[in-house]
């Protein structure tokens, strides 16, 4: 939705109505992804693709049609539907798109959404794609701090705003499948989630073999993850092929040049993995000045105090000092680099969520909670 925004706000605040097509799941070489998304305006421009053209004449005609009959509909298009020469879909692969009619009634919320994703703020839209009839297309906005809109059940609603803000925390757009009453090992009812926000990045100072296990799963968990040292024989995109980049740079310099070009934000984490005072002491005096997610540093006890001892002489203060996770990790146990790259990771997880770290089998009540400690 976010390439066809300003066509479908213009038509919004006209308050005319606009078939929206979103593909909402593909197969094989399909060559779109979920949330690429086109529009049949009220006077037929055709805005976006779903398919980079094998198959947008039919869902033109299909958003026609239920913009006149004000029904959402889902329609799956492949070479192995009858009907699969006839609407172009040559590519070999496979498509299904939710198509809605889109005007002030019955997205309310549509401009404060488009406001959000113009200034780059997080927020995620959930669309009620399969199901019962009388759930099919309604809708939930949801932000990191509150939801506006119902998706029909209280217990839903609840449930797809954990999942929904897990999504968007990664900044990804997905499938989501309950039960109709919001049950996690249910099924009946499929919500597609738009998820509008830059990934969260990661940002790991340190060019040994413990980071490249961080990046691997800084990676996997959705992380734009950069990897910066000032020594370039070390710092290599060959050593750390699942980083985003590689930068060669003196940390505290790369990390406050950032930080002035606007590139951080309250979701951003930053590993220092160096244990060498001469760079780690400069980038957390940094890193500890700004309004980051979470900030920790690799290194023994004993390094540890000397750490806080050399902090204190740069003037960082005590309540700044309090943000640090250092020794970095949780308690697991770790030994070898992928195992205290976990570790790390659960670390930045439970702080994320406001989680303890304590096993789920010794805890009672609900597994997901709506307290947060850190903004997504």
């Amino acid at each position: 939705m976010r390439e066809v925004m300003d066509d479908l706000m213009r038509w919004w605040r006209a308050d005319a109505p606009v078939g929206m097509a979103t593909v909402t799941a593909t197969w094989r070489s399909a060559p779109r992804q979920p949330g690429a998304t086109m529009l049949v305006g009220p006077d037929g421009t055709a805005v976006g693709s779903v398919s980079g053209g094998c198959v947008e004449a039919a869902v033109y005609d299909l958003c026609q049609e239920v913009v006149a009959a004000g029904v959402p509909r889902a329609q799956r298009y492949g070479v192995h539907d009858d009907d699969a020469y006839a609407v172009g879909l040559t590519c070999g692969g496979s498509i299904e798109v939710f198509v809605e009619r889109v005007d002030r009634d019955t997205f309310p919320d549509l401009a404060e959404v488009a406001s959000a994703i113009a200034g780059r703020s997080p927020v995620a839209v959930l669309t009620c794609v399969a199901g019962p009839p009388e759930r099919v297309g309604r809708r939930m906005v949801l932000w990191p701090d509150r939801r506006s809109g119902s998706l029909g059940s209280g217990r839903l609603d609840d449930a797809a705003t954990d999942d929904g803000r897990g999504l968007l925390a990664a900044g990804r757009t997905g499938l989501l499948h309950y039960g109709t009453d919001g049950e996690r090992r249910g099924s009946g009812l499929t919500l597609l989630l738009n998820a509008y926000a830059p990934p969260a990045r990661m940002i790991v100072f340190g060019a040994i073999d413990f980071a490249a296990a961080v990046a691997r799963v800084g990676a996997f968990l959705g992380y734009r993850v950069t990897v910066c040292d000032a020594r370039p024989v070390f710092a290599t995109a060959r050593r750390f092929p699942d980083a985003d980049e590689v930068v060669v740079d003196w940390p505290h310099r790369y990390l406050a040049a950032e930080a002035r070009a606007g590139h951080l934000d309250e979701r951003t984490v930053v590993c220092v993995l160096t244990h060498d005072p001469k760079f780690d002491v400069p980038v957390l005096r940094v890193a500890l000045d700004l309004p980051l997610a979470y900030v920790g540093a690799m290194g023994s006890r004993r390094t540890h105090d000397d750490r806080l001892v050399r902090l204190r002489e740069e003037g960082v203060p005590e309540a700044a000092l309090r943000r640090l996770a250092s020794p970095i990790g949780l308690d697991l146990g770790a030994r070898t680099p992928e195992e205290t790259a976990v570790s790390i990771a659960a670390e930045i997880v439970a702080t994320r969520w406001g989680g303890n770290g304590a096993p789920l089998s010794r805890l009672d009540g609900r597994i997901h909670t709506h307290h947060r400690t850190a903004p997504e």
